[in-house]
């Protein structure tokens, strides 16, 4: 037993020569533990009564060296390298430590045979040395033949001490045939296995395995492995998205590690290389792809870091609730009119496009190296199209022949683009290069240049193809360098829910929905821009106010006023005329209003398209800005464009247009509700004469402008023979608008819209719309247009169990206000978030109601409070709107006090405003509870 009061050294691997995140001794005490060990192991007893005296030791040691590099990672949160070489070197130790023990104390070999060998190795990312704090230890044993009971004995009792140490073990045992054998069916053995790093054991077997593998395994397979690397790569980025999500994996996502561990893979297999410094002398990249690649893994790891630091458990998914924890722990701050959290993750999604510019350039040396060929059938029949002079094709990409005479006409860094759309090819990675080496070639004398903004124009116009244009040009920052004033909004994310997309990739979504537009693909879902086209519009003046829509993001000022302030001056520098570049400034300054319009506002109250009207002017304005609406709201993301959005925008440029064509008398309230009564007398045409008097005389113009036909037939017959005491509700799914249509009829009294609005909320319903009307004698009617939790109709099963408990509600045998508590709940990912509330009094919107606007914090109790506080003040609501946008929600209410009147007075409306930020705060703090 004596033997084993060996040196620290025998046990122990040495700290790593690049360094640790603190003192090695702070991390692990080598001498303290291996002096400690020897008393535990040179005991006499079972093993497992050993084992776990010495667990409980280096449990104890584990617990403060995780501890201890957390806290210096805080202190120092970017030193990546230094965090996860400590979790590496740590990580050694333990498993030395518990090979130690399992090999000399528990099952100790004087003389082995030749079969009785082993030799441990780390693999995958832990063989490489990169561990977070909650990583996995992937560890790989090798013995000379088939194993042998004693090896059994000694990888079963590291195991145990191991998995008794908390550790996420995940082993293999093997021979080095096995390895080759496996690695030629599996890629991600073989990856695995590229990445072995020998820990303890038997030396020679880890030359032995390393010399096989290179001889028998690797060489001769590098187009093989390249293929299955990039075909692993495209099925992760088609599980996670292809484009830059606001949530991403850092692990998985595009532009993550995974990309970067599978160039350096490649780069391994293919280079025999150790570190991707070494690619610089090879000539594979130069010194400043290099800086590139090291700032990109640094930040990654740094970032993922962070975010098990804070999960505590080994989470890769950037949510919007730890942003803010790791941006904070990474030190950024608020500054110039946007939060830290949005300069942390605008660097975020900076190095992910660096990673996708570094691939393109390793995966081009390699098909110059490694040229996969062409099927023959596509070798004998495919076109090559003409090249201009000056360009060459390199494997089937556009390239460049004479670098010199290329940048003799810097104009040259545009016409690559041209040239690449008009022959339909990707542009090669070497011209890219050129082209990103040479921005400074794009000075103020460049931007002034007629062709120049030729050339340009035509990328976005001629084509039929600008996405592809922009995004490659965003991507090597030629956007930037030709419009300045991009630069700010590249790779900007905006925190909140509703945007899916950085700022540059929505303006490209944008142009992106405008060129399917115009190559006729959405015909059926947006048949309105689809005919504007089909008409002719000022293509030149759409496409500048696209690109330029969000350019005033990111600032202290409204980005509409700014960005309309940026396109005065950027449209003239793209060569358009005063006349254009005018209706370019109005329609950045103006790109929110028809939507504020159609969702914020009643769109079936003449005074809202009188005002629409006013601000319009002209219906070419109408229709620019109508196309620009439509594509900007289908920018945001994948599924924000639906037919509840598409009913009202096309609602309001029809009423609109018939305005500013034929004048305010085509839309007055005295001829809609002539036409809805004319209307109702057809469609009821078997009801006797007497009963169709009184239905059409008992409503106030209101109702018949307020509703469609469908409406008010569903109203005259649950009006019809109604007992002062019944609740009449009629449920039906409006496919038009995506959205449930209910309908009550009952006898009116204070606070009823209130209790509907709670029996809705009840049940989970969305309300997106509601309107209520009370008849000459005393009766309500109230339409509500729902949606489920994922914003759909709800499904034909549904509505019989949502009848009955809007019934059971309305009734009075479920207390709203306290039913709804367990529903009125923020998930934790929500909490992220802060929406100021903001509410206005507009008299002027409406010809017979004040308009209260409530812009606040979206949550399932919200409408309920509001209403409650409303109706507890005696204001009567004729209807409701709302609009959410993701976490942030504006509530719109039409509303008269008890005698019908405006509210006018200034007390009245801060006693009102009160009231209502009161149940803002009271229900906040209950969803937060």
């Amino acid at each position: 037993m004596e033997a084993l009061a060996s040196k620290a050294g025998d046990i122990f691997p040495a700290p790593p020569t690049a360094g640790l995140i603190c003192a090695a001794d702070d991390i692990f005490n080598r001498a303290e533990v291996a002096q400690a060990i020897a008393e535990i192991l040179k005991q006499d007893g079972k093993e497992n009564v050993l084992r776990k005296e010495l667990v409980t030791l280096l449990l104890a040691q584990r617990k403060v060296a995780m501890a201890q590099i957390a806290s210096a990672f805080q202190e120092n949160p970017r030193a990546a390298r230094a965090m996860t070489r400590s979790y590496t070197w740590l990580t050694d130790c333990l498993v030395s430590c518990a090979f130690f023990a399992a090999t000399r104390r528990f099952y100790p070999l004087s003389t082995p045979t030749e079969a009785e060998r082993i030799a441990l190795f780390a693999v995958g990312g832990y063989g490489r040395g990169e561990m977070a704090p909650q990583s996995d230890v992937d560890l790989l044993f090798l013995t000379p033949y088939k194993i042998t009971p004693w090896a059994e004995s000694v990888i079963e009792s590291m195991l145990y001490i191991l998995w008794d140490l908390r550790l996420k073990v995940g082993h293999s045992s093997r021979t080095v045939k096995d390895c080759i054998r496996l690695g030629r069916e599996d890629f991600t053995i073989r990856t695995a296995l590229l990445e072995n790093r020998f820990l303890r054991g038997y030396a020679p077997l880890a030359e032995e395995l390393d010399k096989r593998l290179e001889a028998e395994l690797f060489k001769g397979t590098e187009r093989e492995f390249i293929e299955a690397k990039l075909g692993e790569r495209d099925s992760r980025h088609q599980k996670q998205g292809q484009r830059y999500v606001v949530e991403p994996n850092v692990k998985e996502g595009k532009g993550g590690l995974r990309d970067l561990q599978s160039l350096f893979w490649i780069a391994k297999y293919v280079y025999h290389v150790s570190d991707v410094s070494e690619l610089v002398a090879m000539g594979v990249l130069h010194q400043d792809e290099l800086e590139r690649f090291i700032a990109a893994e640094d930040f990654l790891w740094a970032v993922r870091g962070h975010l098990h630091l804070i999960a505590g458990r080994p989470v890769e998914q950037l949510t919007f609730d730890v942003q803010i924890e790791v941006a904070d722990r990474m030190g950024y701050a608020d500054k110039g009119g946007r939060r830290g959290v949005e300069h942390f993750m605008q660097d975020y999604f900076r190095h992910a496009t660096s990673v996708g510019d570094l691939t393109r350039i390793l995966l081009t040396k390699l098909e110059a190296d490694h040229a996969k060929a062409a099927p023959l059938l596509d070798r004998i029949f495919r076109r090559r199209p003409r090249m201009k002079p000056g360009y060459k094709v390199t494997h089937n990409r556009l390239n460049v022949s004479d670098e010199a005479a290329f940048l003799e006409n810097p104009l040259n860094l545009l016409r690559v683009f041209e040239e690449g759309l008009r022959t339909g090819m990707l542009i090669h990675p070497d011209a890219m290069r050129l082209v990103t080496a040479n921005l400074h070639l794009i000075d103020d004398t460049f931007r002034a240049n007629r062709e120049a903004q030729r050339i340009f124009l035509d990328l976005l116009l001629k084509h039929g193809n600008p996405k592809r244009a922009l995004r490659r040009m965003n991507e090597l920052g030629v956007l930037a360098a030709f419009i300045p004033e991009f630069e700010h909004i590249v790779a900007m994310m905006q925190f909140n829910m509703y945007h899916s997309y950085t700022v540059d990739e929505h303006t490209i979504q944008v142009i992106s929905n405008y060129a399917k537009i115009e190559r006729e693909e959405l015909e059926e879902e947006l048949p309105l821009s689809s005919e504007i086209l089909k008409k002719g519009i000022n293509r030149k003046v759409l496409m500048v106010a696209m690109l330029l829509h969000d350019i005033g993001k990111g600032r202290d000022i409204d980005h509409s006023v700014l960005g309309a302030q940026i396109a005065r001056k950027v449209a003239p520098r793209l060569g358009l005329n005063k006349a254009d570049s005018e209706t370019v400034e109005w329609l950045v300054r103006y790109h929110l209003l028809m939507s504020d319009m159609a969702q914020k506002r009643d769109i079936a109250d003449p005074r809202t398209v009188r005002d629409f009207a006013k601000a319009v002017k002209t219906v070419e304005r109408l229709n620019l800005l109508t196309v620009l609406t439509v594509c900007d709201i289908r920018g945001v993301g994948p599924n924000t464009w639906n037919n509840w959005k598409a009913v009202l925008i096309r609602s309001l440029y029809r009423q609109t247009k018939l305005v500013l064509e034929d004048g305010m008398e085509a839309i007055t309230r005295e001829n809609r509700g002539t036409k809805a009564k004319k209307l109702l007398r057809e469609e009821l045409s078997d009801w006797p004469a007497k009963d169709l008097k009184k239905e059409t005389a008992r409503h106030y113009e209101p109702y018949w402008q307020g509703l469609h036909i469908t409406a008010h037939k569903v109203f005259a017959e649950l009006l019809r023979d109604i007992p002062d005491d019944e609740i009449r509700i009629d449920l039906h799914p409006d496919d038009d608008r995506d959205a449930t249509r209910v309908c009550f009829a009952m006898a009116d009294h204070p606070g009823i819209f209130s209790r509907m609005c709670g029996a809705l909320a009840l049940v989970g319903a969305n309300i997106v719309d509601a309107r209520t009307f009370t008849s000459k004698d005393g009766y309500a009617t109230a339409a509500f247009w729902v949606q489920d939790g994922e914003d759909k109709p709800y499904e034909a099963s549904r509505l019989p169990r949502l009848r009955t408990m809007i019934e059971r509600t309305l009734a009075g045998e479920v207390v709203t206000t306290e039913a709804i508590k367990s529903r009125d709940v923020l998930k934790k990912r929500e909490r992220a978030f802060n929406v100021p509330t903001t509410i206005t009094f507009d008299n002027e919107g409406s010809e017979i109601y004040t308009i209260i606007e409530v812009d606040s914090r979206d949550r399932p109790g919200l409408l309920n409070d509001l209403t409650r506080a409303l109706a507890s003040s005696n204001v009567y609501i004729a209807s409701a709107v709302i609009a959410t946008f993701g976490e942030q929600v504006v509530d719109t209410f039409y509303v008269k006090d008890m005698f019908g009147l405006k509210f006018h007075a200034d007390s009245k409306q801060r006693a009102l405003e009160k009231k209502l930020r009161d149940a803002i705060k009271q229900g906040a703090e209950r969803a937060n509870s």
